[in-house]
């Protein structure tokens, strides 16, 4: 006991050693300056109080950071989840019946943790992953375009291309024709800073991105009574608290005298599933972005993410995934250890408290030039060449999720790239149940098959073609010694062709294959988050 006690010390003082500070405390700006027009954008998208995106970004930076195992992952207010949302608090009528879902949605989340169904991320194929984050940076260049240029039309944080009566290249036209060239100025500048700052060793230490909003306050301040000021609409727009009691006044809490509503239950459900799969899909593209390497318990971000979603729902919030653009940020503005998420959750609970108005003279067109690099660095070209060079069965699952992604929303998204990909697995499967060598004997043709270590029924037809078109007259070894598991159906076509092989005057002889094989069990076969 006083060995796990020590341990457990030991690993969270490392959050504070000053090495790691060094790096999360500037990345956590960075993350906040991401995260408040996000939380602000999808609370309007989803029809809920602005306060309520705000105070899920909170809950998501300071209680899922806090017991979630991963180091880099952000949580807060998901894109994803804006139609279900509002669909969801029109259908139940009330606000408070929505919360109630919320927190039901984190009880089940929180059993699917203990139920260790976060396992399910061992089987996302690393090429859909890696087109996913591709896809989210197409995303984020395409869709902050039109912040860049001072035309405020869509939410902050769209990811889906069809918006209404508009899809991201139709916005992106009637921006370049309503274009604030203020707006224009303040977002070029923006990214020049972005790009240079960091190459400034004297002051590489203080964040680019801190830098671009002072600068775009200061520009805007300066543009003022002329024709490039920006509007009202075109700056955050963050709630402006005076007072604790007003503060306090903007909680809404959960009515759970609707706890026999069915409806409040197929919406929790719903939100419980789909905020599990987009955050474990979140989860396993932060890791691969993580230049240290490390992986996230799975299990145990389903269980900080149902705790997360149980306090939002108690306090007024809304439903929250662990979110890629937020942690992806984080990795790129240098973020170590989780310390970064939890610090970027005060960040905002300090901007709602102390300075909103502050908050609320930045320009979105320099918060969009910050996500426009953060689109850039996920979607390099480098990401593209270096899945080409994996070959087809890479490459095309790769290609298909950014498209697949890019022209209809994550989710959907996903789910084509992983039908893709389990495509090209089936073919290799079916490919590659043996190894087949050809040597001579006495003027006399033989032929070793050595079957692989897991042969199951999708290989019994590649299996049966093989031996059926065997040459006559010759030696046939067919070796199990590398198996674990030979299918039933599989282990009938060779006893079959054993029996049959005389009439073609063939010779088979079996090497360590057994007249049976257990289904290996599932402990084997996967790893324990």
């Amino acid at each position: 006991m006083a060995s796990n006690l020590s341990s457990a010390s030991s690993d969270f003082s490392k959050h504070f050693l000053k090495k790691n500070l060094k790096k999360d405390l500037p990345a956590s700006i960075v993350v906040f300056l991401v995260a408040l027009p996000l939380c602000l954008g999808i609370a309007l998208a989803s029809g809920a109080p602005l306060f309520a995106g705000v105070l899920t970004g909170i809950i998501g930076g300071i209680v899922v950071s806090s017991l979630s195992g991963s180091q880099l992952s952000v949580s807060g207010p998901a894109a994803g989840l804006t139609v279900i949302v509002f669909t969801s608090i029109t259908q139940l009528g009330a606000y408070p019946t929505f919360l109630l879902a919320v927190f039901i949605a984190g009880l089940f989340q929180i059993i699917l943790g203990l139920a260790k169904a976060g396992t399910i991320a061992n089987y996302f194929p690393s090429s859909v992953i890696e087109g996913m984050l591709a896809a989210i940076g197409v995303i984020l260049i395409l869709k902050q375009i039109p912040h860049a240029v001072g035309y405020d039309a869509e939410y902050e944080g769209s990811e889906s291309f069809i918006e209404g009566n508009e899809n991201t290249f139709s916005l992106i036209d009637t921006a370049l024709g309503a274009v604030s060239y203020g707006a224009v100025i303040i977002s070029l500048i923006s990214l020049i800073i972005l790009i240079y700052w960091p190459k400034i060793k004297k002051v590489s230490g203080v964040p680019a991105a801190l830098i671009v909003v002072l600068t775009g306050i200061l520009l805007n301040r300066l543009f003022a009574g002329s024709q490039l000021a920006i509007k009202d609409e075109h700056l955050v727009q963050i709630p402006v608290v005076s007072s604790f009691a007003e503060f306090s006044s903007l909680f809404v809490f959960p009515d759970f005298s609707q706890i026999v509503n069915k409806d409040v239950w197929v919406v929790a459900v719903t939100i419980a599933i789909v905020a599990s799969i987009e955050t474990l899909l979140s989860l396993e593209a932060v890791d691969k972005l993580d230049p240290i390497k490390r992986v996230s318990p799975t299990n145990k971000e389903l269980l900080a993410q149902g705790v997360g979603n149980m306090t939002s729902g108690l306090l007024g919030g809304l439903p929250m995934t662990a979110v890629i653009v937020r942690s992806s940020a984080n990795v790129n503005a240098g973020g170590r250890t989780k310390m970064s998420a939890i610090i970027h959750g005060l960040w905002l609970l300090v901007a709602l408290l102390a300075i909103p108005t502050f908050i609320n003279l930045i320009p979105l067109s320099c918060l969009a030039a910050i996500l426009l690099v953060t689109g850039y660095k996920l979607a390099k070209f480098d990401l593209f060449a270096k899945m080409w060079r994996g070959g087809y069965s890479q490459f095309i699952p790769f290609v298909v999720t950014v498209l697949a992604v890019v022209f209809t929303d994550l989710l959907k998204g996903v789910a084509v790239g992983m039908l893709v990909s389990v495509f090209y697995i089936l073919r290799n499967n079916l490919r590659n149940p043996y190894f087949y060598q050809i040597s001579t004997q006495s003027d006399k043709k033989v032929i070793e098959i050595k079957l692989a270590e897991e042969v199951s029924f999708l290989n019994k037809a590649a299996i049966q073609y093989t031996l059926a078109h065997l040459p006559k007259e010759s030696n046939v070894v067919i070796d199990g010694s590398n198996c674990r598991y030979i299918d039933p159906d599989v282990l009938e076509v060779i006893r079959n062709f054993k029996h049959s092989a005389y009439t073609k005057a063939v010779i088979v002889e079996l090497v360590n294959i057994k007249d049976r094989y257990d289904v290996p069990k599932l402990s084997e076969l996967i790893y324990k988050s």
